[in-house]
């Protein structure tokens, strides 16, 4: 089993969630975060003052998938989490050890 962490533009979101439940996720975990990268932030205009945004809106997808489906997951985020700009975000991809459905106490691959 894998957990997979991608940091996605947020207009980006409805895609992945689709790519995604294309090629069979179930469930997935998305929260709204803020950071930066090579980005860097940007300059922003309000009421004729100038200041500085370090930190932009991100979008948090989290999912838990088996290793048969692991190659299919992180190509349809890729492909549908892509701009070709910069600060499109990143993929990761750890491992679980092991996971427990809390309703019913299976525990294996079988609670995903």
């Amino acid at each position: 089993m894998k957990w997979v962490i991608a940091i996605i533009k947020p207009f980006k979101q409805d895609d992945v969630r689709e790519a995604l439940m294309a090629v069979g996720v179930t469930g997935m975990t998305v929260s709204e975060v803020r950071g930066f990268g090579r980005q860097k932030g940007h300059t922003e205009l309000y009421r004729g003052a100038e200041y500085q945004v370090d930190f932009l809106p991100k979008i948090k997808v989290e999912v838990a998938v088996n290793d048969a489906v692991l190659d299919q997951v992180i190509e349809a985020i890729r492909t549908s989490g892509a701009t070709g700009k910069i600060g499109d975000g990143k993929l990761f991809v750890l491992n679980i050890e092991h996971a427990v459905r809390l309703r019913t106490g299976e525990s294996g691959p079988g609670v995903l």
